[in-house]
């Protein structure tokens, strides 16, 4: 249940914080935090990760559900026996449940966070958590495989 929570937490600051740029910005207007490094930079995608696959919705539709539903089954099969693999399949959860709520609702994903000094694609706090709970499942396969090969 705690890793529900976790993703829980996620669509929620995702919601809010996309909610707070949808009504306070302009469409295409940044706000430098930090200027030439950091602003916040109100944007619209109706693609995938670095804007592939452009007006593809029904497609990344399909896909979150499936991986919903792939996650759902595996943090129920591993519960608390693997944390760091729980956590990280939640912060995925979380992030790919904040953008399928955009998808559904407008057909676009709402980002803002723009660095700007190298750079890189626009994003939000769902992609955010995505990436880092892919970072974290990739850390695990890759601590499970060094465990692995000591052992052998």
């Amino acid at each position: 249940m705690y890793y529900y929570l976790i993703a829980l937490v996620i669509v929620a600051l995702d919601q809010w914080t996309k909610y707070l740029v949808v009504s306070r910005m302009e469409l295409g207007e940044s706000i430098p935090l930090l200027p030439d490094i950091f602003h916040l930079t109100s944007h619209r995608n109706m693609g995938g990760a670095f804007g592939i696959l452009q007006n593809q919705r029904t497609l990344f539709i399909v896909i979150t559900v499936v991986v919903v539903i792939g996650i759902v089954v595996a943090l129920y099969r591993i519960g608390r026996k693997q944390p760091r693999v729980s956590t990280a399949l939640a912060l995925v959860l979380g992030g790919a449940v904040g953008n399928f709520i955009d998808r559904v609702t407008t057909g676009k994903v709402v980002d803002f966070l723009d660095f700007t000094l190298i750079k890189f694609p626009i994003f939000n706090i769902a992609d955010a958590a995505i990436t880092i709970g892919v970072a974290l499942l990739l850390l695990d396969v890759f601590l499970d495989s060094r465990r692995t090969r000591r052992e052998a």
